[in-house]
């Protein structure tokens, strides 16, 4: 009896420990998934795309950017966007400096060097920022952003 008590207990802690294992997310995979959306975003701010970041962003994403108002959902997100880029050409270097997951929220603290020439002339702007996007991730395994914000780091 207690063989076969000892034999159960391993054959559930085992089967346990599987099940675990197969629930688990895999970190690695969604970091990495997460990076490649944040450099796909600035890709597309480098060659003035709004659709594409716009499409980066769950239906009712949230973008606070400074010294404006808190806009929500794709199109106001492209139109926002969309605005610099009608009077600049665009140029970002960022990237994260942390990222993390948990189920199926994650999110990314990063810096950003932005540099703005004006279509019309005139003097060109650079600032640098810090910033955080909150992603979700999607039925599909993708994930979206659903809120972004930045601040300038002064100069």
């Amino acid at each position: 009896m207690k063989k076969l008590l000892v034999i159960t207990m391993i054959f559930l802690i085992t089967g346990l420990t599987c099940c675990d294992r197969r629930s688990t997310p895999d970190q690695a995979g969604d970091i990495s998934k997460i990076k490649a959306l944040s450099a796909a975003r600035a890709k597309a701010f480098n060659e003035g795309n709004a659709d594409v970041i716009a499409a980066a962003f769950t239906e009712n994403g949230l973008l606070m950017a400074p010294d404006k108002k808190s806009t929500t959902g794709r199109e106001a997100v492209r139109n926002y966007y969309q605005g610099i880029f009608d009077q600049y050409k665009t140029f970002l270097e960022s990237g994260y400096e942390e990222v993390k997951v948990s189920g199926d929220v994650g999110y990314g603290v990063g810096f950003a060097k932005v540099k703005l020439v004006p279509h019309s002339g005139g003097d060109t702007l650079v600032s640098t920022a810090k910033y955080i996007n909150i992603l979700q991730r999607q039925g599909d395994g993708s994930w979206l952003t659903t809120h972004d914000i930045w601040n300038s780091n002064g100069q």
